[in-house]
């Protein structure tokens, strides 16, 4: 099954790592360099242009990848089936 992480993008739900708040998440040091780095490296993809409420890390191509969404993490997470 695919997850629909908003404005077309969809992600395989067994490529999925993890699904995080951007809001609590970023707070941490580590997180904001990771996120950084990942962005560095063209490893991050936008599901669209408003403020982002969460992101999702997930593995495509054996690359370890990042989508931020619009969407909450409650609501992404009612729309996986294995939660």
């Amino acid at each position: 099954m695919y997850l629909h992480a908003g404005n077309n993008k969809n992600i395989r739900e067994r490529d999925i790592i993890g699904i995080f708040d951007a809001d609590n998440s970023t707070l941490s040091y580590i997180t904001r360099k990771y996120l950084s780095d990942a962005e560095k490296e063209e490893r991050v993809i936008s599901a669209k242009d408003e403020i982002p409420k969460s992101f999702i890390l997930y593995k495509e191509n054996g690359k370890y990848m990042i989508c931020f969404s619009q969407i909450s993490t409650a609501s992404l997470m009612g729309r996986t089936e294995t939660v």
